[in-house]
């Protein structure tokens, strides 16, 4: 049940968006083995002119980047999990955008069991019951 908040430095476009969450569906349930059904991903496009590294717009940098935060459940994945996804996702960002900027990041966010919940119910409810 994660939500995925994305931002990317591209022209919005329907082709994009698949492969943007094509790649984060497949990398959220094959390597933290959560359920691509109650995965929910927002992405909001970014002009280059509009994002800015190091004092630099990126389309001064002839650069790309992106951004994004996924929440999961605290304790459901390992460190060397997350550290993979984040290494997949960057490179997968590469193929996909291409010229990519060193700081593009990534925020893997260990939320409470009890704090946290889709459908009216937390985590913690979802565990007991």
């Amino acid at each position: 049940m994660p939500i995925l908040n994305v931002k990317v430095s591209a022209k919005k476009s329907p082709e994009l968006t698949r492969k943007i969450s094509e790649l984060l569906l497949d990398l959220t349930t094959r390597i933290l083995g959560k359920k691509r059904e109650v995965t929910a991903i927002a992405i909001d496009f970014v002009d280059r002119d509009s994002w800015v590294v190091g004092g630099e717009l990126l389309s001064e940098q002839n650069r790309n980047s992106f951004y994004f935060d996924i929440k999961i459940t605290d304790e459901t994945n390992t460190k060397d999990e997350k550290a993979r996804y984040i290494r997949e996702a960057f490179a997968g960002f590469e193929r996909i955008l291409g010229n990519l900027h060193e700081e593009s990041y990534i925020y893997v966010q260990d939320v409470k069991a009890a704090s946290y919940g889709y459908g009216g119910y937390t985590q913690e409810y979802r565990y007991h019951h």
